[in-house]
C-alpha cells in the first residue's frame, strides 16, 4: 500500500484503520470503543480495554528474546558499558516493583524520576507502570526551583534519583539539588529512593531516604506481577519547557501511545524485532519517552542510553557505537548535529556506518545546510520529523517503513502522518490555506490521533484554552508553528508562531531568516531573534558561531563577513529580511538537551531578565551574548 493510500484511510476509515493498528500490542482485555469522541476535544481511545505497557515493552519479549540485549548502557562519562538482555529486565524490573510497592506506590499514584542517563532510570520508568502508576520523569537538567514546582504539580508519593550525574568531565550532584527542592515544596514527599554511583556525597535524611542498593538486596526473588489498566489509564505526565508560568504537565494515556508508537516504530522508523535503535537524547525529553525507551521496546529491538557528549572523547564517539553496536536506526537533534560541523571532518569517516539505514533528526526545525552537510558525510539518508512533546509521535516525517519510495526534501520534515489531519490555517481569518506555498499556522483537526496528550494534568480547562481555543468555531489543536506546503505536499517549518518577526508590517519567521544565514560557508550555528525597536517595530538580530574563530578577533574582520553574510540573506530573501545586526559568538545559549534559549537571547538583547535558565548548558554562553551586543 502506498504511503498517500495509508494515510487516506486512516483518515476516512478512522476506527477500523486504528483497531488494526491495536494488534500491535496486547491487551488482556480486548476495547469496546476505537475511539470515543462524544466529549470533544477529549477523545478516549480503546476504551473498555485493558492492557499494561511494562507487559508490551519487557515482559512479552522474554519468550522469543530473553538473551537479546534489551539496555545497552555506555557512559563516556564514567567509562562505563553494560548490556542487560531482555531476561535480566525483567527481574531488575521486577525489583525494582517491589521496592516501589514497598514503598506505597500502587495504581494512580505517581512518582517523579529526577535521574542521569542510566539504566536504573528507564527501570524506574517500567517499575512504574508496571504498578499501575505514574511516572514524571524531570530532565536531570532543572534545578530545584523548577524541580519544585513540578514535584507540587505532581504530588508523587516517591522520587527515584540519584547521587549525581555527569558531563562532560563534570560531575553534577544531583541529590542536594533534590533536597532544596524539597524544601522549597509545599508537597510532603513521603519517600526518596536513592541510587547511590559514588559520584559525589549524598545525604540521606531517614527514614524519607532509602539507599536502592540495599532495598534491591532484599527483594532479589521477587516476582511483581503488571497491574492490567484501562487504555485510557495516564501512563505519564511530562511537563513542557518554558521560562514563564506555571508548568504543564501533558498526560498521557497507555492504550493509545502503545498502539502510536508500535506503529510509527514500523512506519516512520523503519524498526524491526532484534534490531538496534541508538536515539541520543534524554529520557527527561519525550523522545526520550518515546524512542530512547517505549517504542524499541515494544518493538523487541535493542535500545542504547548513552550518557556523555557528542564530542567526547572526540567527535567520532556517535559513529563508533554505531559501528560496535550494529546500530540500525539512529535519531538526534539538529543541534547536535550543527556541533559535529565544527569539528574534524574525520571523524564523521573512521567508522563502519554500513548497519545504519537512515538518521532521523527532530527536536527544532532542520536546516538545508546541515541537512545536506551530514547526508553527504555519512552518506545516509536523512529524514525530519516533527512533532511535540504534547503529541509523543510525529507529526511529519516520511513513513518509508510504508513506502520506501519517499524521498527527502532538503528543509521539509515530510507529509502527515496516519492519524494526523493537518491543515494550514489563516491567523486572523481562521480559513484554511489550500494553495502552494501559503504561509499559515499548523493544526490539527481533532481528534488528535493515539498517542497524544489527553489533557494538561489536573487542568482540563486550561487544555482547552490552551490547544483548542484558537480559533473559535472550529475544532482544532494549534501547534503554535508556522509553516508551508509547497506544490507536491511536502511541509516546511518556519518557526514558532510567536517567534515571528514583524519588521514595518513585514512578518518573517526566525526560521527562514536562519536558514538563509545558515548557508553562508563561514557559519557554523546561528539564532536569530526579533528585538524590540521604536522604528520599525522590531528588528532581527543574529548571534552566528562562525566556522572560523580567526575570521572575527577584530572588529574589521568582524565587519567584512557580517557584511557577507548581509549580502546573503538580501540575495535569499530580500532586503527586509536582512538582519539589523550580525553579532560573533564562540557558542549560543543552550538547554542541556541542545536547545536554544531564544527567549534568554531576545532578553538580553532588549534589556529584560532573562527568565528561568536553569537548564542551561554554559552560562558563559550568556555572557558572551551581552559582550557581543554591546560591540
Amino acid at each position: 500500500m502506498s504511503y498517500r493510500a495509508l494515510y487516506e484511510r486512516s483518515i476516512h476509515e478512522r476506527d477500523t484503520y486504528w483497531a488494526e493498528q491495536a494488534s500491535r500490542i496486547h491487551w488482556h482485555r480486548p476495547f469496546d470503543t476505537v475511539c470515543d469522541v462524544s466529549n470533544p476535544p477529549f477523545v478516549k481511545w480503546f476504551d473498555g480495554g485493558l492492557t499494561n505497557l511494562c507487559h508490551n515493552a519487557v515482559d512479552r519479549h522474554v519468550h522469543d528474546r530473553a538473551d537479546q540485549a534489551a539496555l545497552v548502557f555506555v557512559s563516556t562519562e564514567t567509562h562505563t558499558e553494560e548490556t542487560i538482555s531482555y531476561g535480566q529486565l525483567l527481574v531488575e524490573v521486577e525489583r525494582m516493583a517491589a521496592i516501589l510497592h514497598g514503598l506505597g506506590v500502587g495504581k494512580g499514584d505517581r512518582v517523579l524520576i529526577y535521574m542521569p542517563m542510566i539504566p536504573q532510570a528507564v527501570i524506574a520508568m517500567l517499575a512504574t507502570v508496571r504498578l499501575g502508576a505514574i511516572h514524571s520523569v524531570v530532565f536531570g537538567g532543572f534545578a530545584s526551583h523548577a524541580l519544585a514546582s513540578r514535584i507540587d504539580d505532581a504530588t508523587p508519593s516517591v522520587i527515584v534519583t540519584a547521587d549525581a550525574g555527569s558531563r562532560g568531565g563534570k560531575v553534577i550532584p544531583y541529590k542536594p539539588l533534590l533536597d532544596e527542592a524539597l524544601r522549597q515544596s509545599a508537597h510532603r514527599v513521603p519517600h526518596v529512593l536513592l541510587v547511590d554511583r559514588k559520584l559525589a556525597p549524598a545525604e540521606m535524611d531517614t527514614p524519607r531516604d532509602v539507599d536502592y542498593w540495599d532495598a534491591r538486596s532484599s527483594v532479589m526473588d521477587a516476582i511483581v506481577p503488571c497491574e492490567w489498566v484501562e487504555a485510557t489509564h495516564p501512563s505519564y505526565t511530562l511537563y513542557t519547557s518554558g521560562t514563564t508560568g506555571r508548568p504543564k504537565g501533558v498526560q498521557r494515556d497507555t492504550g493509545g501511545y502503545a498502539v502510536a508508537l508500535a506503529a510509527s516504530m514500523e512506519q516512520v522508523y523503519c524498526g524491526k524485532p532484534g534490531e538496534t535503535f541508538f536515539c541520543a537524547s534524554d529520557i527527561g525529553w519525550v523522545v526520550g519517552h518515546s524512542y530512547i525507551v517505549y517504542g524499541p521496546l515494544l518493538t523487541g529491538m535493542t535500545t542504547i542510553i548513552y550518557e556523555g557528549l557528542p564530542i567526547r572523547p572526540d567527535a567520532a564517539i556517535w559513529w563508533s557505537l554505531v559501528e560496535k553496536y550494529k546500530v540500525n536506526v539512529m535519531f538526534s537533534a539538529p543541534t547536535a548535529i550543527r556541533v559535529l560541523k565544527k569539528q574534524d571532518p574525520d571523524c564523521l569517516k573512521r567508522h563502519d556506518l554500513s548497519s545504519l539505514k537512515q538518521l532521523f533528526l527532530a527536536g527544532e526545525p532542520l536546516d538545508e545546510p546541515t541537512a545536506k552537510w551530514i547526508g553527504d558525510a555519512i552518506g545516509k539518508p536523512i529524514i525530519d520529523n516533527y512533532w511535540q512533546t504534547e503529541t509523543g509521535w510525529p507529526i511529519l516525517s516520511l513513513a518509508r517503513g510504508v513506502d520506501p519510495t519517499l524521498t527527502p526534501r532538503l528543509g521539509s520534515p515530510g507529509f502527515p502522518m496516519p492519524g494526523y489531519q493537518v491543515k494550514l490555517l489563516d491567523d486572523q481569518t481562521g480559513e484554511e490555506l489550500t494553495g502552494a506555498n501559503q504561509k499559515g499556522v499548523l493544526t490539527i483537526e481533532g481528534p488528535l490521533p493515539p498517542g497524544c496528550l489527553q489533557t494538561i494534568w489536573g487542568d482540563d480547562q486550561r487544555f482547552v484554552q490552551t490547544y483548542w481555543s484558537t480559533f473559535p468555531g472550529k475544532q482544532v489543536y494549534n501547534t503554535f508553528d508556522w509553516g508551508i506546503r509547497d506544490a507536491d505536499g511536502y511541509y516546511f517549518i518556519l518557526g514558532r508562531t510567536d517567534d515571528v518577526i514583524n519588521v514595518a508590517g513585514h512578518r518573517l519567521g526566525t526560521r527562514e531568516i536562519e536558514e538563509a544565514i545558515s548557508s553562508h560557508d563561514g557559519v557554523a550555528e546561528v539564532a536569530v531573534v526579533g528585538v524590540a525597536d521604536q522604528l520599525k517595530g522590531q528588528v532581527a538580530k543574529a548571534f552566528v558561531v562562525p566556522r572560523d574563530a580567526s575570521r572575527v578577533v577584530d572588529d574589521e574582520g568582524r565587519k567584512t563577513l557580517e557584511a557577507e553574510i548581509m549580502h546573503t540573506v538580501d540575495q535569499q530573501l530580500g532586503a527586509v529580511a536582512r538582519p539589523a545586526r550580525v553579532h560573533f559568538v564562540n557558542v549560543l545559549p543552550k538547554t542541556r538537551s541542545g536547545k536554544l534559549l531564544r527567549r534568554a537571547i531576545q532578553a538580553v538583547c532588549e534589556g529584560r531578565d532573562t527568565g528561568d535558565l536553569s537548564t542551561i548548558e554554559d552560562p558563559s554562553a550568556l555572557q558572551q551574548l551581552q559582550e557581543a551586543a554591546q560591540r
